[in-house]
């Protein structure tokens, strides 16, 4: 087996399972180290087994690659691959993209190109990059300068669509220039900050995200968490029925969201979302490439919920998604 291959798949299997950055990210980089390498010495060590010796492989990475170049797979990808929790969901065949996901130009952990290498690896006909926007300073948010150094990146990679995960402003207003957000494929709007606001006040911000032309779809919507290293912590309070109704007139998707810290929107907001009319999206949230795995997770979650797949914008093939996410 392919040394780099096996690395990266360990990588993308711990990933998945929301594993340390830390233990994810030597493997990757022990990949990067291998994949720099001339043919000649890759040759040279794969017979003598020296892998030690290289910058960047330590114990664990360099008894991968000598069972990955002795020709087998080796046991730690075994064992992923065998512990690894897939779904059979009809829903999930059905998925062809993801419209939220982030990378190391805010607060993902690895590059644009493993964030679209791995999107092509799984199948998706697309994945937007929607890394974060300024005033979510802590995830390194895009200033607009910033925003338009990492387009070029994105068009270098034919699976990739331009996007942004625009804050929510305490007055409803999109973080970044308009003429930016003109220039992108999709806009995801999300609330990340004053999630205590009043009821009243906090409705009134999300109408008017949802009615700005540019928001495609209304992000995490409640804020919630419900496990993980970052604790709990209840969502936002809002007028449901007004937010959806918007959501439904404007023709902006609901994202259900598949970190499993997540699971946003709760199933009784979802019940709602679906009798409003509102169309969904689901959407990985992936701030490393095995996490863009977890749409695994909001398909079971949206199949037990009864959400039609037709609802689902991100059923939708390339064409009529773009035709739709321009309005």
């Amino acid at each position: 087996m392919d040394p780099v291959a096996a690395l990266n798949e360990i990588a993308y299997w711990l990933e998945r399972e929301l594993a340390s950055p830390f233990k994810t990210k030597a493997f990757r980089h022990a990949a990067a180290v291998i994949a720099a390498l001339p043919a000649a010495e890759v040759a040279e060590r794969g017979a003598t087994g020296r892998w030690t010796g290289v910058a960047g492989v330590g114990g664990s990475t360099a008894e991968v690659i000598r069972e990955a170049v002795a020709g087998g797979i080796p046991d730690r990808l075994a064992a992923l691959r065998a512990q690894a929790t897939t779904t059979s969901s009809p829903l999930r065949a059905k998925l062809r993209g993801d419209l939220h996901s982030h990378s190391d130009w805010s607060d993902g952990t690895t590059s644009i190109a493993s964030m679209a290498e791995t999107a092509v690896w799984l199948g998706h006909e697309y994945l937007v990059l929607t890394d974060h926007s300024p005033r979510l300073r802590v995830a390194n948010g895009l200033s607009p300068e910033r925003l338009r150094e990492q387009l070029k990146e994105v068009a270098k990679h034919e699976v990739l669509l331009s996007g942004i995960e625009v804050d929510i402003l305490d007055d409803g207003s999109l973080d970044q220039v308009p003429e930016l957000l003109d220039r992108l494929d999709v806009v995801v709007a999300s609330v990340h900050s004053k999630l205590k606001m009043d009821k009243a006040d906090m409705t009134a911000r999300m109408l008017a995200a949802v009615t700005n032309p540019h928001t495609r779809v209304l992000g995490h919507i409640t804020g919630r968490l419900v496990e993980g290293s970052r604790g709990t912590r209840p969502g936002a309070s809002f007028d449901a029925d007004a937010v959806f109704a918007a959501c439904a007139a404007h023709d902006v998707a609901v994202e259900l969201n598949s970190r499993p810290e997540r699971q946003d929107p709760p199933d009784a907001l979802i019940a709602l979302a679906l009798e409003a009319g509102c169309l969904f999206a689901i959407d990985s949230d992936a701030h490393a490439p095995g996490q863009l795995g977890l749409i695994d997770l909001g398909a079971e979650r949206a199949e037990g919920n009864g959400i039609p797949a037709e609802r689902i914008v991100t059923t939708w093939p390339r064409a009529r998604l773009l035709d739709w996410a321009k309005g």
